[in-house]
């Protein structure tokens, strides 16, 4: 099975269009791929979404967050709003 693309052959049927360019990667190039920047190179894309966070604005995170799940249990368990099953 090829993927080559078809048109009418004027009685009903189809038939292939003939091949014109057998390199096809020449028709995927552009400029703002880096083929028209120096030595192919590509050019530097800014990514908007992606801000990384630093090591320790992580770690502080992670640990309030783990501190706020303790806490949130220890005075649930405390005030008895849950109760351990017997």
């Amino acid at each position: 099975m090829s993927l080559q693309l078809h048109r009418p052959d004027g009685k009903g049927g189809l038939e292939p269009r003939p091949v014109v360019e057998r390199d096809w990667r020449r028709q995927l190039r552009s400029p703002r791929w880096g083929a028209a920047l120096q030595k192919g190179r590509l050019p530097e894309l800014a990514n908007p979404e992606m801000n990384p966070t630093s090591v320790g604005r992580s770690v502080a995170f992670w640990l309030f967050l783990a501190a706020a799940t303790f806490g949130v249990l220890v005075v649930g368990y405390g005030t008895g709003f849950w109760s351990l099953a017997r």
